[in-house]
């Protein structure tokens, strides 16, 4: 693997670490540099905004879903054959899991590969103070190499310059560049972030502005300087863990439904599944030998008159589950599979109709962060009090559901310990828990189990 990596973390969310980790990638790639993206923490938009610069998959990298043991080899996996990493922090440098100190922070993923940080800082509403900001982050823990600092959203060359002359020449730190601002660059959003690469046409346009910009403000290489002084890792040998055969697992994949983490998915396969993909906005129904069916989250709320009209998909999805195919389900794909979906404006539309539930989108967040789910009964991916740990993120909430069937209790997060979420029956299990498989490999196992069980069931038929 490559020794050339770095880290772009930021002071808080807000001061452009996509902005300046796409624009990296995309004029790296453009000097025939093989790069492969990381992204710190549990997103699913930004890995695909970085795919779409760096012409590789981004790989999360998080220590609350997958222990920090693991980090390293992942990362050290899928460097092979490409020549620098860049790494994307989530939030601020030192923000992780609530009251649990670096836990999941991008300063902990840091010094787990063993990668030096560029700090991006904001130029808005600062002029010389901000050398104490960013001395304070290199003296928070000086065990974090932060090797130089990004300054974004510049007001003017010489507010530029004001800003370049304190961190540089009264701190100290090497300033690799500063952005002005650009509103032509500037990413789509909406409720859930960033909108996804898939729904931007005009995205490589953008990145092709992002690479020229940061060509003519960044020290590229300078970054690339920093980024070869790392040092090398020390990695253990992967273990093989093929587990079943004669599985083929059917994941909904498409506009709808995108939401997944690729080395999770990488994980079933290692275990010996075969994954084949479907669209529930487009087919009429899933793979016809599908031992299994996983269905991610993503927006099906910007989808709903396209999915509630697939009445075939949704109709062949519950005459599956009736006959026992294992079903697993997360957010999006949970609410899918409720009876009814309402969007922000009030209208309902028909869903799967396998959970006896009803879901409405809020115009507020309604659920956000780190959580510990316990099975409430034996399952697909488990028993009763077996621990998974996983991510919540979204703007609706259910009704109908009862406690006797819910899939987990949940700690964490921003609601009550001890909390209901979801729903578990039979071969059904969906909640809005988002997991990782690598980090729930016993889960993993055992929903692969019970898939391997409807087709040995069918087998004898």
């Amino acid at each position: 693997m490559p020794t050339a990596r770095i880290v772009i973390a930021g002071t808080h969310s807000g001061v452009g670490k996509t902005t300046v980790s796409l624009g990296l990638m995309a004029a790296l790639r453009r000097r025939g540099l093989a790069v492969q993206p990381f992204k710190v923490g549990p997103d699913y938009i930004d890995p695909g905004l970085h795919a779409a610069a760096a012409g590789r998959r981004s790989i999360n990298l998080d220590t609350w879903l997958c222990p920090g043991r693991k980090i390293k080899n992942i990362f050290a996996a899928y460097c092979t054959g490409t020549r620098v990493a860049v790494v994307e922090g989530v939030m601020g440098l030192y923000d992780g899991v609530r009251r649990r100190g670096e836990l999941a922070s991008t300063a902990e993923v840091s010094k787990i590969i063993k990668a030096p940080v560029i700090l991006v800082v904001s130029a808005r509403g600062v002029g010389r103070s901000l050398a104490a900001v960013v001395k304070g982050y290199i003296d928070f823990d000086p065990a974090v190499k932060i090797a130089g600092v990004i300054i974004n959203q510049a007001g003017s060359q010489s507010h530029a310059e004001l800003l370049r002359h304190a961190v540089e020449k009264e701190l100290g730190v090497p300033v690799l560049g500063v952005l002005t601002r650009h509103q032509e660059i500037e990413m789509p959003s909406r409720h859930l972030g960033l909108v996804p690469a898939a729904e931007m046409p005009e995205l490589s346009l953008k990145l092709d502005k992002l690479a020229e910009i940061m060509e003519e403000e960044i020290d590229i290489d300078g970054v690339l300087s920093l980024a070869a002084a790392a040092p090398p890792l020390d990695i253990e040998p992967p273990a093989g863990e093929k587990f079943i055969d004669n599985v083929e697992v059917a994941v909904a994949f498409d506009e709808a439904f995108n939401f997944y983490y690729h080395d999770s998915l990488a994980y079933l396969e290692q275990l010996g599944a075969r994954l084949v993909y479907f669209s529930p906005l487009k087919d009429e129904k899933p793979p016809e030998q599908a031992s299994g069916i996983i269905i991610g989250g993503g927006f099906p709320e910007v989808f709903l008159p396209g999915l509630s009209n697939n009445v075939s998909m949704r109709t062949a999805l519950f005459n599956l589950a009736r006959r026992g195919l294992p079903i697993y389900a997360e957010c999006g794909g949970f609410m899918y599979l409720c009876r009814s979906i309402s969007d922000m404006e009030g209208k309902s539309y028909p869903g799967v109709g396998l959970v006896p539930a009803e879901v409405q989108m809020k115009k507020r967040l309604s659920a956000l962060g780190y959580v510990e789910g316990r099975l409430q009964n034996d399952c697909v991916v488990g028993a009763r009090g077996d621990a998974v740990r996983g991510h919540e993120f979204h703007w609706s909430t259910t009704s109908g559901l009862t406690p006797e069937y819910a899939a987990y209790t949940l700690y964490g997060g921003r609601g009550k310990d001890g909390r209901f979420d979801g729903y578990a029956r039979e071969n059904i299990f969906c909640s809005y828990v988002h997991v990782h498989w690598r980090g729930s490999p016993q889960a993993a196992k055992n929903f692969l189990r019970a898939c391997s069980a409807y087709t040995n069931k069918l087998e004898e038929f």
